[in-house]
């Protein structure tokens, strides 16, 4: 039974190298918000999440300043802890159950959006999901990832592999030339954000034009280099468009032109082509379509694949580990895929999304299980941010050739996302400058 007699929560502001430009809108810095929770018996839990209001929900993003937006989710993540404090739940379902409601109701006022998108709650849980999860885990006897995996999921999370292949993110600003270094480098899985808005105006037509001509020059700028990670010996891309196509059939043109100069056959996903309200079928597509923002619970991952989606990106770092297990049976039942995606996370978090990653079957084409992973490219403290981790020597928090090798008891010892973390413990209870930081 988990007792919650206490709860913390405050957050740093972690800077990026550069502006992250994605959905016509860029990100200068993210915040870490971390969580507290101290049970009956003493014992304590700590979450840490990564918020993304643009990602979670652009209109909220383009209604004041990137603070303002990230204020309002940090305060839908203060109410969630405040409302665990002094009830006792069997555990994080049913936690997560009692008061997503309540937050999904406090966040449309906090916003006033009626409209507010489900995941922009879910990523302002994530924090308080995870330091669930470990106290759950400790009152369940500390015997890891696998023994808290619930039985509906345990059919798809049931992989072991030694080696882990991490997703670049090729981002608008990226330019080709740095695109082909990560393939020669050995990143053999391409994620290439399309939908920009190339004029800030709205304008489909010349975000189109813009989109078909960014797939050719990163396709030709990559096309001779060969891996022994895909059953084609070719670097594979993942195009992501965020939601921002407006029709079924401009997507098509997207994938004409990519058919027509070679790239369309090494593409293995298109993710979210349309907003999450447009419900046209999209199995008539040459490729496999995977929902991300649109698949919030087990009834919109059942919605999607009825509407031709074969993929589920996973977001255990977006989307709390709960939903993420729920929504694992239920794509799981129907024969979909699965891969993880980031969030722009740091490192704590991105160990939680190789223990979900590790387990699953590998891509339609691929050779390795895959998990984008982004953060060290855009983070301007990362190694800092290393310094946070249990173990910042094991094997499996270090890159090599974009590959992770799962040794150091990877399996056993659950990545760590289960060990304290002082650091995070520490802003949440606000003894770090006041919990705030935001040093370039």
């Amino acid at each position: 039974m988990l007792k919650i007699n206490q709860a913390k929560t405050d957050f740093e502001r972690e800077p990026l190298m550069h502006p992250f430009g994605f959905k016509g809108g860029a990100l200068n810095e993210i915040w870490q918000c971390a969580c507290t929770l101290t049970d009956g018996e003493g014992r304590t839990g700590t979450g840490i999440g990564c918020q993304n209001v643009l990602w979670s929900d652009a209109q909220v993003f383009a209604s004041g300043s990137p603070a303002a937006g990230a204020s309002m989710m940090y305060a839908i993540t203060d109410y969630a802890a405040r409302l665990l404090e002094g009830n006792s739940y069997q555990d994080p379902f049913e936690a997560l159950d009692a008061i997503l409601p309540r937050c999904l109701e406090y966040g449309r006022q906090v916003t006033r959006r009626p409209d507010m998108r489900t995941t922009f709650v879910l990523n302002a849980l994530v924090p308080v999901d995870m330091a669930l999860w470990q106290l759950y885990e400790q009152q369940t006897g500390h015997q890891g990832f696998d023994h808290v995996v619930p039985a509906a999921a345990q059919p798809w999370l049931k992989e072991r592999y030694d080696r882990l292949q991490i997703i670049p993110l090729v981002s608008y600003g990226v330019s080709a030339r740095e695109a082909r270094a990560l393939a020669e480098e050995g990143y053999f899985f391409l994620k290439i954000k399309l939908g920009s808005d190339p004029e800030g105006d709205g304008d489909q037509d010349k975000m189109l034009a813009w989109d078909m001509n960014r797939i050719t020059e990163i396709h030709e700028a990559v096309r001779d280099i060969h891996t022994p990670w895909t059953e084609d010996g070719h670097i594979a891309y993942y195009f992501d468009c965020n939601g921002r196509y407006d029709s079924v059939e401009r997507v098509r043109r997207l994938l004409d032109h990519a058919e027509k100069v070679g790239a369309l056959k090494h593409t293995v996903i298109l993710e979210e082509p349309l907003p999450e309200s447009d419900l046209s079928p999209v199995g008539s597509l040459p490729v496999m379509v995977a929902a991300d923002e649109s698949a919030h619970s087990p009834e919109d991952v059942r919605l999607r694949l009825q509407l031709g989606y074969r993929a589920i990106a996973l977001k255990p770092i977006a989307k709390t580990m709960s939903v993420t297990f729920r929504m694992i049976e239920e794509a799981g039942k129907a024969g979909a895929a699965f891969f993880c995606a980031d969030l722009t996370v740091g490192p704590l978090q991105a160990d939680v999304n190789k223990c979900f990653a590790a387990r699953l079957k590998c891509l339609p084409g691929l050779k390795l299980p895959v998990m984008e992973s982004n953060g060290w490219q855009n983070y301007t403290h990362w190694e800092r941010m290393r310094d946070a981790l249990p173990d910042k020597s094991a094997a499996w928090t270090h890159m090599s050739g974009g590959s992770v090798l799962l040794a150091d008891g990877f399996y056993e010892r659950s990545a760590n996302i289960f060990e304290p973390l002082p650091h995070y413990a520490a802003v949440a209870a606000a003894e770090l400058n006041g919990g705030h930081t935001d040093e370039a």
